[in-house]
């Protein structure tokens, strides 16, 4: 990897470099990483703390142990892992997908506590929040590195260990909260009130955006800036329902018009050189694309795996352009079916098109439509929702109250942010409409089911867990 601070399209996540330079060096602050421990409070004493603290005292070997960190959360983590992650597995679980093959007990929200889907997201996620936790540790203890380059990746390591346990939470409910690379505190940890949580996501993301730098360190906006947190930021204050705060952190991205522009064409929207993109995760081989592509496009019906469902595609209305640009229709002659075509290449393309997209421009805007309605700012709230509907190929939205214009913000983020990390199954959830969206929908469905249940392995290496979600 080169000692610069940019990085090359060429330097991929899990090139043959960083996994030579991580299996000489990382030693046990990697240990969770590079062994694939079944538990994150299963990671013990380091072995050699002069190993571990090598690693800090270099830029590159620094540089690769936060690369790592992606790589494992794009291969083998909650957002992008097995079959897409959560774009596939939360679609499933709500109403934007309908089930042909695999991901059963997604669709039929069935989940187990002893099942490999929930243990598999609890501990691919704690495993990267262990080594997100080495990297702060390792960097504030450095005595080489530039000033600069510590805070770049103490601001990194910051915001991947918010953005992890901000999907935990929304999928598990009340997690722990893990700060430290401690062995003895962390196999005794207790799960928080979600309160708690947001307040702790929130105070990361303040110190990341005080030591990020403004301009992405990467080529191709793969490593986070000031303002990827500052949009983590916007959405948790949205979910906090502290509206005057995700409106300002919303607007501080958007102000940022000379990085980040709306795409005119729908088609260049999920493009890795698309302007409205503020991060993305790259794919570790060169010419290879997105797991969504694979996961959603098929050619042929039935699907193998899944389609969009009749209810969201029922929601387009016909001159909405993101229904001709962003869904695909596959007929046998008798039957039609939809896919999800937000990312177009499936197969290897000699030098990749496309990277999964994990924050983009138009949620902003969407987010800070909700917060502006219910702050009262009605005009400013339609300006926002209006920006978007534009971009679609919409006239402005009729909504006049602040009750019907947040109605339409949230029927929006569905049109917009389909497929893309549970979207549709947050909103639902944080504005309490689980219950009457998805249970005439979906014959399995509890109102429990709005949280995944904790792990039982878990629970018997660590009775601080309990107790289990309610429902399981």
């Amino acid at each position: 990897m080169k000692n610069n601070n940019k990085v090359s399209g060429d330097a991929r996540y899990c090139s043959a470099l960083i996994l030579r330079i991580m299996g000489f060096v990382w030693g046990a602050v990697g240990f969770c990483l590079m062994t694939g421990c079944e538990s994150f409070i299963e990671v013990g004493l380091p072995a050699s703390q002069l190993t571990a603290t090598a690693v800090f005292e270099d830029k590159a070997t620094a540089n690769a142990a936060m690369v790592d960190i992606y790589s494992k959360i794009r291969d083998n983590g909650l957002l992008t892992g097995s079959l897409s992650g959560l774009s596939s597995q939360l679609g499933l679980y709500a109403d934007e997908l309908t089930l042909y093959g695999g991901e059963v007990n997604f669709y039929n929200n069935a989940l187990l506590p002893s099942g490999s889907e929930v243990g598999e997201l609890w501990n691919s996620s704690y495993n990267s929040i262990y080594a997100a936790n080495a990297v702060i540790a390792g960097v504030e203890k450095s005595t080489s590195l530039a000033t600069a380059d510590r805070d770049q990746l103490k601001g990194e390591a910051l915001f991947v260990r918010a953005l992890l346990h901000f999907y935990l939470m929304n999928c598990f409910g009340a997690i722990p909260y893990v700060r430290t690379t401690d062995y003895e505190q962390n196999r005794v940890v207790h799960r928080m009130p979600e309160n708690e949580v947001l307040a702790l996501i929130k105070g990361d993301l303040e110190q990341a955006i005080a030591v990020l730098p403004e301009e992405y360190v990467s080529a191709e906006r793969v490593r986070p800036n000031k303002w990827t947190a500052e949009a983590l930021l916007a959405r948790v204050n949205l979910y906090a329902e502290a509206w005057d705060e995700a409106s300002n952190a919303a607007s501080a991205v958007l102000n940022q018009t000379g990085l980040y522009v709306l795409e005119a064409d729908l088609d260049k929207v999920f493009l890795k050189e698309s302007t409205t993109t503020i991060w993305q995760l790259m794919p570790s081989i060169p010419g290879d694309n997105t797991k969504e592509a694979e996961t959603f496009s098929f050619v042929s019906g039935p699907p193998p795996l899944s389609a969009l469902s009749n209810t969201l595609m029922e929601a387009f209305s016909p001159d909405d352009q993101r229904k001709e640009h962003w869904t695909t229709a596959v007929t046998d002659g008798t039957d039609i079916w939809y896919h999800a075509s937000k990312y177009k290449a499936v197969a290897n393309t000699g030098s990749s098109v496309e990277y999964s997209i994990v924050f983009r421009l138009a949620e902003q805007y969407l987010i800070r439509a909700e917060a502006r309605a219910h702050q009262g700012d009605l005009i400013g709230a339609k300006e926002d929702l209006n920006i978007i509907r534009h971009t679609a190929g919409l006239a402005d939205t009729d909504a006049t109250t602040a009750a019907a214009i947040i109605d339409a913000v949230i029927a929006e983020r569905r049109l917009e942010l389909f497929t893309e990390f549970g979207h549709r199954f947050f909103d639902l959830k944080r504005t309490g409409r689980l219950d009457a969206v998805l249970s005439p929908l979906k014959a399995g469905w509890n109102s429990t089911d709005r949280n995944f249940p904790i792990p039982e392995s878990e629970l018997l290496l660590n009775p601080n867990l309990e107790p289990q979600n309610d429902g399981y």
